[in-house]
């Protein structure tokens, strides 16, 4: 193993900042615990063994974001721990040149009896930094950990969301070249989280980053790419978004996995809040910027291109019903559109034909972006619903009739899916990836990704 890149095949030579190479790691498994120390003394003794990882082999290149995703005990930490030098593997070498930051087991690298900021000093000494270093950061690790009031008490008393705050803001201040995350931004708050994000896309720019989540939405919207572990072997490697569309697949492929719905899905309920919204002030002049009607026209220069139903969109599922249309449909002439403006009312209709009976259906999709992140989805599952199923040979259509958001210019792909049983309990009869395409060719959104439908913008004087 080598963390300087002075071997003669060196992650500079390879252009990589990681490079593991046929990594395996075996794990003896002692009956008591004096047979650990009786190991120790006679090394060429044989116990049972588990391997946790099989001739592993990936790259990591400077300013690149790898995802590792994979069910529980797939060996994802394990590798992790091979990599930044805490565990050392059965057979295979390991390269890393440069500093490594590492956030790992919640807690790791900590002292529960030290304040917060006795913890600061002794984890940054561990990643590397003087004590010189650490006094010139002290004041910007506190500032975004936010953790002023308690950084003088012991961490004993801190909550884990605190203590993933101080263990990334150190790990933010230590000029790492490679910074590895295990599962570390799944506990806080959503706004450290996204704080969090925030910090990580700027260190792509620089630094090299490998990131371990059971979020796909986060790994597709972070990672370049994504290594797939299942039972310590490498299922597969490529680009994070087509590597999580396989992972979510092999879920629905193997029946006896109970947790169906672990990972997102377009069945899921997300209902995106209303979005038109209307600010009254009590005000001693106004000038009205916008008003509704020159709103109308605002809201409206934005338009989507729609692609054709593409009938050979990568797809999964059980069989017995398939998806054979999706699209968006004109709500008044029952046409379907090619281009819709933005905020035209318009139907959303899935299309499904079935081989076989389908008793309890359920239709969803999702709106994704380039980056594979899930910006609007609904399904038909209601808990107050009237119930209805689906006969064979018989052809249904599903429809969700809502105004067009406002998109930013880019490229959009909806996903659709039918499913049969409850939110709760339900396999997938067919799941399409990308059925419809719709490009952004101009948008009245001008911050963000999805516009808010505003009746009126004016600039009041005066107290509310």
């Amino acid at each position: 193993m080598s963390f300087d890149g002075d071997s003669g095949n060196t992650p500079s030579s390879s252009g990589n900042v990681i490079s593991a190479v046929a990594i395996s790691k075996a794990y003896a498994l002692y009956r008591r615990s004096a047979q650990r120390l009786l190991h120790l003394l006679m090394p060429w003794r044989t116990y049972p063994s588990f391997k946790a990882l099989h001739e592993v082999s990936f790259g990591v290149k400077r300013g690149e974001t790898m995802g590792i995703i994979g069910d529980n005990g797939a060996g994802k930490s394990t590798l992790l721990q091979i990599i930044t030098g805490t565990v050392m593997p059965t057979t295979g070498e390991v390269s890393v040149q440069g500093r490594v930051a590492a956030l790992l087991e919640l807690g790791a690298g900590f002292e529960p009896d030290f304040t917060g900021r006795e913890n600061i000093y002794l984890n940054g000494t561990i990643l590397g930094l003087s004590r010189t270093q650490l006094d010139e950061r002290l004041a910007d690790i506190i500032a975004f950990s936010e953790l002023e009031e308690f950084i003088d008490r012991p961490v004993k008393t801190y909550s884990s969301g605190m203590f993933m705050r101080l263990a990334f803001s150190v790990a933010a201040h230590v000029d790492a070249d490679v910074l590895i995350i295990d599962e570390a931004l799944s506990v806080g708050d959503a706004r450290f989280s996204q704080k969090c994000m925030r910090f990580l896309k700027d260190f792509r720019n620089h630094g090299s980053i490998l990131f371990v989540s059971h979020d796909l939405a986060a790994v597709t919207g972070l990672c370049d790419r994504a290594l797939w572990l299942d039972h310590g072997r490498v299922r597969a490697e490529g680009e994070a978004g087509r590597i999580c569309e396989q992972y979510v697949e092999s879920l629905f492929r193997e029946p006896e996995v109970p947790e169906a719905l672990s990972d997102p899905e377009p069945l899921l309920e997300q209902r995106a809040p209303p979005i038109t919204t209307k600010a009254e002030f009590v005000a001693g002049s106004e000038s009205t910027l916008l008003s509704d009607e020159t709103m109308k026209t605002f809201v409206l220069s934005g338009f989507t291109n729609c692609s054709p139903f593409n009938r050979d969109a990568h797809h999964f599922g059980s069989g017995g019903a398939s998806v054979v249309d999706a699209g968006l449909w004109d709500v008044a002439g029952g046409q379907r559109l090619t281009k819709v403006t933005d905020g035209q009312e318009v139907d959303l209709r899935i299309v499904v034909q079935a081989e076989e009976a389908v008793e309890r259906p359920i239709f969803g999709f999702y709106i994704k972006d380039r980056l594979g992140q899930n910006l609007l989805g609904e399904n038909t599952s209601r808990d107050d619903g009237p119930e209805f199923s689906v006969a064979p040979e018989e052809v249904v259509s599903a429809r969700f009739r809502f105004r067009w958001p406002a998109l930013a210019t880019g490229s959009y792909a909806l996903t659709v899916a039918l499913a049969d049983g409850s939110m709760e309990d339900h396999i997938q009869r067919h799941w399409m990836h990308d059925a419809v395409i719709f490009d952004v060719i101009s948008s009245a959104t001008r911050h963000g990704l999805v516009g808010l439908n505003i009746s009126e913008v004016a600039i009041d004087r005066g107290s509310l």
